[in-house]
């Protein structure tokens, strides 16, 4: 079934705005939002939701009457996305991201990279994960903060996708990483990156469902736990998430919107941790707590 995108021309203000009106609407249907940036010198953005053609109707119903007691001006336009490999075909025009010393890119940017560089390959594949979403460049740059400056014995990377923040941690400090998924798709395509960027040892890779499985018990509690996933499931995993963290442990989050930022750091606060640091990228934050 054809996939579509509905969404409005506007300024990088307005969007963000219309970004914040679309979340509560639609974020428990799982209709994917996003903002994004088409002429920087003009300011023209595009505020977007995707969906399936045959929802269109009901979607555009619903978000025309968002838009309209704020943004009565605004357009509602249609594009109907070719059913294509996207992933393989953005990556082919994808320059390397940089965050930090870290380096994401492609086997065809090899030649791209420099000497002090910590260069981490993903290319095409079936999980989320390749450097150039704002989340995960927020997750690199404060893994690299995080590492540098505490005393980090072991990690959990909750939700791998692609394997990106996993293979960061090993690569920037010899120490065990724990990486899970609940698909095992996942699982398999990290553990291809993983080889990938010459990793032999010292990343176990499991299929994890819940908190519930054993993995967890085995290898924590963990000096910093990494879960690059979404805010709803972040928030109701909070305890659980707390009681794996180690005594002084560091806690890094994102997958989360800019609207979002609060209700996160509040059930995270409850479970007592302490807000350090908020990294702010193309509407996406990553928050980073520890525990005092």
């Amino acid at each position: 079934m054809n996939e579509i995108r509905l969404y409005v021309s506007t300024t990088e203000q307005k969007a963000e705005q219309i970004l914040d009106l679309m979340t509560p609407v639609f974020e428990d249907e799982e209709l994917p939002i996003a903002t994004s940036e088409i002429d920087e010198k003009a300011d023209i953005w595009e505020a977007s939701i995707y969906l399936y053609m045959d929802q269109e109707e009901d979607v555009r119903e619903r978000f025309a009457a968002l838009l309209k007691p704020a943004f009565p001006e605004l357009a509602i336009e249609k594009e109907v996305i070719p059913d294509v490999d996207w992933i393989a075909k953005s990556l082919d025009g994808l320059k390397p991201v940089r965050a930090g010393r870290f380096v994401v890119h492609g086997s065809h940017d090899r030649d791209k990279l420099r000497p002090s560089d910590i260069a981490i390959e993903i290319d095409a594949g079936q999980a989320f994960g390749t450097g150039h979403h704002g989340t995960t460049a927020g997750c690199l740059e404060t893994i690299e903060t995080v590492v540098r400056s505490r005393r980090v014995r072991n990690a959990l990377d909750l939700g791998t996708g692609s394997g990106v923040l996993a293979i960061a941690v090993r690569k920037l400090k010899n120490i065990p990483v724990l990486a899970t998924d609940i698909d095992p798709i996942a699982v398999r395509v990290a553990r291809e990156n993983v080889r990938r960027n010459g990793i032999a040892s010292g990343i176990s890779l499991e299929t994890a469902p819940g908190f519930h499985s054993t993995s967890f018990s085995r290898h924590g509690p963990f000096d910093l736990i990494i879960a690059n996933i979404l805010a709803r499931p972040l928030i109701r995993m909070a305890p659980q998430l707390a009681a794996h963290l180690a005594p002084g442990g560091s806690v890094i989050l994102s997958g989360i919107l800019a609207s979002q930022r609060w209700k996160v750091i509040a059930a995270y606060s409850g479970a007592n941790l302490r807000h350090v640091r908020t990294i702010w990228r193309n509407g996406w934050v990553t928050i980073h707590l520890d525990r005092p």
